[in-house]
């Protein structure tokens, strides 16, 4: 029998060790409406400024991250929530070692 949820007792203990000098990233989530993925950034990774076609959630759980978006910056800690739209520009860059999560609707 198949559950009609999903329940992760511990989300951080589903993202491999963060190696030096890397960003990784897992996928936990993924239906017909949305995805939900989980990256971990080494200090000093960064994601580049690039679109997505989708809306999209950041949200940091770990860590300091300095957020572009749209052209303005931000220093983004635990807790810190992002909601944005389709195509704004943006980028991550991880002070410290980040953990956060993305959601793709």
């Amino acid at each position: 029998m198949t559950t009609p949820y999903l329940y992760i007792a511990d989300l951080l203990a589903q993202l491999p060790e963060i190696p030096p000098d890397s960003i990784v990233s897992r996928t936990f989530y993924a239906d017909d409406h949305w995805k939900a993925i989980l990256f971990g950034f080494a200090a000093g990774q960064e994601l580049s400024e690039h679109t997505s076609a989708r809306p999209a959630v950041l949200h940091v759980l770990q860590g300091r991250a300095r957020l572009t978006l749209g052209g303005e910056a931000f220093v983004a800690g635990p807790g810190a929530w992002v909601h944005m739209p389709p195509h704004l520009p943006h980028s991550v860059h991880a002070e410290t070692p980040v953990v956060m999560l993305l959601y793709l609707t």
